[in-house]
């Protein structure tokens, strides 16, 4: 190696809407998605796939060590309901 130590702190998160109603629209559906994907990786963590239905996201993402799970969906779910 090269005297760093590397780890990968892979995780998947999912998270509803209020009250668990359909509001996500297909026709902005994939729109949303990529804005929550965006915002993962503006938190220096690493988007791998952000899908979901009309009442609820799923992320799949690499979480970086600095970063706590809850401060970052704390951000991306304050952010993207925007």
């Amino acid at each position: 190696m090269y005297g760093k130590y590397l780890s990968s702190n892979l995780l998947t998160n999912c998270f509803a809407v209020k009250y668990r109603e359909a509001v996500i629209a297909k026709d902005w559906q994939s729109k949303l998605f990529g804005v929550i994907g965006n915002l993962i990786n503006e938190a220096n963590c690493k988007t791998l796939i952000v899908n979901g239905v009309e009442d609820h996201v799923h992320c799949f993402f690499g979480l970086k060590s600095t970063v706590s799970v809850s401060d970052l969906m704390k951000s991306v779910k304050a952010k993207s309901s925007k």
